[in-house]
């Protein structure tokens, strides 16, 4: 389950994906396979090979890709999460759920 969102946040998030760009959304998240984590990140980008490429260099295997066919994105959390975000400069998607 998926909340934490507004909806023109979700809206950037797909029209970013949609033009090949890479962009992050970080949403609470709750799913009992993993526990103890209450947010994940969607790093998405319509060109299958420039998301491969990005994944490669945070060492992320391209089969956990998740290909939906108009948002593939990889899921991110825990520990990959926090130092993704770190890396990017982008934990404030995360401290908003804090």
């Amino acid at each position: 389950m998926a909340f934490g969102l507004k909806r023109e946040e979700l809206n950037q998030w797909k029209r970013n994906v949609q033009a090949g760009k890479i962009d992050f959304i970080t949403h609470y998240w709750l799913d009992d396979r993993f526990p103890g984590c209450t947010t994940v990140t969607k790093v998405g980008c319509s060109d299958i090979e420039k998301l491969k490429e990005w994944g490669r260099k945070y060492h992320l295997d391209e089969s956990w890709i998740d290909l939906k066919p108009e948002y593939p994105h990889f899921d991110l959390f825990g520990d990959y999460q926090w130092k993704i975000l770190k890396s990017e400069n982008r934990l404030e998607q995360l401290e908003r759920f804090k």
